[in-house]
């Protein structure tokens, strides 16, 4: 007697979701810490050195966080009026913002005391950077001037006015203290050389610029700006290595992390996309409650920081969990005993392993004795339908394949019929059921046509009314569907027949040139025998 083959309920079970490496990693940031400020984030920098303090810009202050506690440890507010783009330097030192007076300030940020402040701008400064020789800062304004500033001196050194539009972005080069990139929204990216005072580069990205940002390596920047991120290399002339479009609404926001291997941009459709710079592919996706504007993350990864438009601040932390140390440590110990009780048996002439039976679902026992009804009583539970859906429809499906169903349905309460219409309204619109499902929809009118006159009125009559609104719905969308996929077929045959027709048109061309270039060959052979 051949072995019973028990019913496959897994190929209607979902595809288990493959987790990367960067997507285990990022994971564990955990769920946010969120904090409201009293206006729109603006900008979010960390402290390159420990404990990674951030400071976040919004309305009339800059207020420095310590990612531990996620608690406010100082606050700069010695600003008349809106304060923008506060930065630390490369040694976390001192820190400096713009304003909406035109200024450019610099603080001390262990007290808070300002140090020095640049007057000269006609309009609101939204970026300030530090150079990388730490003795100058860069300013980028909306009077469309980006301004050269030296410390020491507290005066201004060069002006660059090369924009048409209001200037929202900006970098310094983090291995040149001359090199200068500003973006603006006359959807121009300029570079400068304060050696020489003048630009020595300009690209057009497409789009008002919202956020620049250099590559550690100094070599390649990147820009931001409407729904796309540009990759370009410097030393190559401003050649674009890539281009990145995977939001839908405008991107606000760049930051690097992994030491200079991750790009992380944050926009306006509430995403920020983590992305691989080896490959330029997405590798993560963090979800926010709003609009991101601004975000940052700590040099070891360890705190990501998302600032949103209603003024909300998302903290995410990456733990360590000491607790799960402790609980791999008593594995290990347990792994080693039980190696330890296995050895015992090393010297024994031969070791008979356990034996244990293959466990049989309830309803493969019912088949097993063509108790078609009771297996179908057996699946028709909550527990099952709720949970493992995808085991009471393999039931169904091997009821229609031994032609079973109609027996199973046959001389059905009324209760039970209004359970299994509800399972066939709730899942028949699953990819993975809908042809299964339609199939015993059918053979359940079958069997019960001659009834509806009974059920009108009742609870099951109503729910064979709703089920033969669904099946309506259904031929519908699939109608819709292959209209669709026949508008798509169309594109793509006309995409394929201008295609050919420029090849055939080229084919032309090139023999046209062969044929005149034999009838000159012909006319000079004639005049060689003349």
């Amino acid at each position: 007697m051949s072995k019973f083959k028990q019913t496959n309920a897994q190929i209607y079970a979902k595809s288990a979701t493959v987790l990367s490496p960067d997507t285990i990693y990022w994971k564990k940031l955990g769920v946010p810490t969120l904090v409201k400020e009293f206006g729109a984030i603006d900008y979010i920098d960390f402290s390159p050195v420990e404990p990674y303090e951030f400071a976040v810009t919004a309305s009339v202050r800059v207020q420095i966080y310590n990612p531990v506690t996620k608690l406010v440890v100082k606050n700069i507010s010695k600003f008349q009026e809106g304060a923008h783009g506060g930065s630390y330097r490369s040694d976390g030192e001192l820190l400096v913002a713009g304003d909406d007076l035109g200024k450019v300030r610099i603080f001390d940020p262990s007290s808070k005391s300002m140090l020095r402040c640049f007057d000269g701008h006609k309009a609101p400064v939204h970026r300030t950077f530090f150079n990388a020789d730490r003795h100058h800062v860069s300013s980028f304004s909306d009077d469309k001037t980006v301004r050269y500033w030296d410390i020491a001196t507290e005066k201004h050194v060069s002006t660059f006015s090369e924009h048409a539009d209001y200037i929202r972005a900006g970098c310094t080069s983090p291995v040149s203290p001359n090199i200068i990139v500003s973006g603006g929204y006359d959807k121009k990216i300029n570079m400068y050389d304060t050696r020489t005072k003048e630009k020595v580069l300009s690209l057009d990205h497409g789009s008002p610029v919202e956020s620049l940002i250099f590559l550690p390596s100094g070599g390649i920047f990147i820009s931001a700006g409407g729904t796309s991120v540009n990759v370009y290399d410097a030393l190559a002339g401003g050649r674009k290595i890539a281009q990145l479009s995977q939001h839908h609404k405008t991107i606000t926001c760049l930051q690097l992390a992994s030491d200079g291997k991750r790009l992380l941009s944050g926009s306006l459709d509430r995403h920020v996309k983590i992305y691989d710079i080896a490959t330029y592919q997405v590798v993560h996706t963090i979800d926010n409650s709003n609009a991101v504007l601004s975000l940052g993350v700590s040099k070891n990864d360890d705190t990501l920081v998302t600032g949103m438009v209603d003024g909300l601040i998302a903290i995410h932390r990456r733990d360590v969990d000491k607790d799960k140390d402790d609980v791999e440590r008593k594995k290990s110990r347990q792994s080693k005993a039980r190696a330890r009780y296995e050895n015992i048996f090393e010297s024994a002439d031969e070791k008979i392993g356990e034996f244990r039976h293959d466990r049989i679902e309830q309803f493969d026992r019912m088949l097993r004795q063509y108790e078609y009804s009771k297996a179908l009583d057996s699946v028709m539970v909550p527990s099952v339908m709720g949970k493992t859906p995808e085991k009471t429809v393999a039931l169904i499906k091997e009821l229609i394949r031994r032609k079973g169903l109609d027996r199973a349905l046959t001389k059905r309460t009324h209760v039970f019929l209004v359970r299994f219409v509800n399972f066939l309204l709730r899942y028949i619109g699953d990819y993975r059921f809908t042809p299964a499902l339609i199939d015993a929809a059918n053979i359940l009118l079958d069997v019960y046509e001659s009834d509806f006159e009974q059920f009108a009125g009742t609870e099951v009559g109503k729910m064979f009314i709703n089920l033969s609104k669904r099946l309506k719905k259904e031929e519908q969308i699939i109608s819709e569907f292959l209209e669709v996929q026949g508008l798509l077929e169309m594109i793509s045959a006309a995409a394929d027949v201008g295609q050919a027709a420029n090849e055939d048109e080229e084919a032309e061309k090139v023999l046209e040139k062969e044929l005149q270039a034999s009838a000159n060959a012909q006319k000079q052979a004639v005049i060689n025998i003349d």
